[in-house]
């Protein structure tokens, strides 16, 4: 090849552009939909649950499952973490202050034993 021709070439690739990576695979991720198998649980069944359970008086019961209540409010507002089995370990991860209130978002760590039992006894209330 003559100077002028390889000289051009030389050029023509000094002047194109790199090639452009290969784009990524896209992937789209779906909502998650929270597992909610029953309605939620109000303070006035709670007591019921563990006058039924435990055989004691209403009178007696509903007192201190409001103090519980109470304790656990108090301690999450603080961010306190909590490790109350079987309930599980609960962690605050974060917390929102709006007008009239609080928004926290907890993990709770449950064992395995735990939900094998509070299955076993929502089979042996049915």
């Amino acid at each position: 090849m003559n100077k002028t021709v390889l000289g051009e070439v030389r050029r023509k690739i000094a002047n194109k552009a790199p090639a452009a990576p290969p784009s990524p695979e896209v992937t789209v991720v779906t909502a998650v939909e929270p597992n909610v198998s029953e309605p939620e649980m109000k303070k006035a069944e709670l007591v019921n649950l563990i006058v039924e359970r435990t055989g004691m008086k209403k009178k007696d019961v509903k007192p201190v499952v409001e103090a519980t209540l109470g304790a656990l409010g108090e301690a999450i507002a603080r961010g306190q973490e909590l490790n109350l089995q079987p309930l599980g370990r609960v962690k605050v991860n974060n917390t929102k202050e709006l007008a009239k209130s609080q928004v926290h978002s907890v993990r709770i760590r449950q064992s395995k034993e735990a939900r094998e039992g509070a299955e076993e006894f929502k089979e042996a209330a049915e």
